[in-house]
């Protein structure tokens, strides 16, 4: 008597395990196609491949900047990162002639400027670093103005700079703050993050992606002026989301996604039976 519902719900169990191997859109019903020949491959670029150690971030909490790096300001003059941070600081490293996902984070920032309550050029400041080397002061120039041009909300133009300068000094930046980016023929394969440098230049908070909350900014920036470094909570981004390096962008990581939905649901049938196999039991027992 006891064995019956024992028996059925490992059946239905081993059933269900048969079906989580099968491959997705498998077809019992249907023969398995005869054999064809493999059209012939055609040859073409190989996609390219990076490691976390080439391209991402890796948050230097509480590292210095070397604050005597000098760059180029939209005028053509040097002007150096000290003379320039001395106040919480919004740093965004992109490139100008990026057409992946440097618009996007840049158009991010437009909006959340225009949200927060947060006072620019008092409260916070903002610094855009061109990492290559090739873009020049005029064209630093134009994008600040077409980005202050986005602003709704008053503005001074002092509060948001765009630099450019050598390579050597962005690479020191860029390494400074955890940024790895590398370049691919013309282009630069790279993440998207803002991160907020203190007064004194110190590495204080880091928000990934290209949108952002104004309560996060306005709070980080309150951070960023004590100097106090703070670790990133939201991080789920690293997991639902992955940097696409051949499309420049980032896309929904369906993959990991739907792993984890079919073993959660595999573990809640599985429960169930068990339940149900004991109820049973108990009921015959009676």
């Amino acid at each position: 008597m006891t064995l019956r519902p024992l028996h059925a719900s490992f059946s239905a169990l081993t059933l269900a395990s048969a079906l989580l191997c099968l491959p997705a859109g498998a077809q019992a019903t249907k023969p398995a196609p005869a054999p064809t020949q493999a059209p012939a491959p055609v040859e073409g670029p190989a996609a390219p491949a990076f490691t976390p150690q080439e391209v991402g971030i890796d948050e230097k909490l509480g590292a210095t900047l070397p604050l005597d790096l000098a760059f180029k300001g939209e005028d053509g003059q040097p002007v150096t990162l000290r003379q320039l941070i001395d106040k919480p600081t919004i740093l965004t490293l992109n490139y100008f002639r990026c057409a992946g996902i440097c618009t996007p984070q840049l158009n991010g920032v437009v909006e959340v400027l225009n949200r927060t309550e947060a006072i620019p050029g008092k409260d916070f400041q903002v610094l855009t670093v061109s990492f290559d080397e090739r873009d020049t002061p005029e064209m630093a120039s134009q994008k600040r103005t077409n980005y202050l041009g986005e602003l709704t909300r008053p503005f001074p133009p002092a509060a948001w700079r765009f630099l450019t300068g050598p390579a050597t000094a962005s690479r020191a930046l860029a390494d400074a703050v955890g940024f790895r980016y590398k370049q691919v023929g013309d282009d630069f394969v790279h993440a998207a993050a803002i991160i907020f440098i203190s007064p004194q230049g110190k590495v204080t908070r880091y928000m990934y992606g290209v949108t952002y909350l104004p309560a996060d900014l306005q709070l980080a920036a309150q951070e960023a002026a004590r100097g106090e470094a703070q670790p990133t909570i939201n991080k789920f981004l690293k997991f639902c989301f992955s940097y696409d390096p051949a499309g420049r962008k980032y896309v929904l990581n369906t993959t990991a996604i739907s792993a984890t939905l079919t073993i959660l649901a595999a573990l809640i049938f599985v429960f169930v039976l068990i339940r149900r196999g004991r109820k049973t039991k108990s009921e015959e027992a009676e």
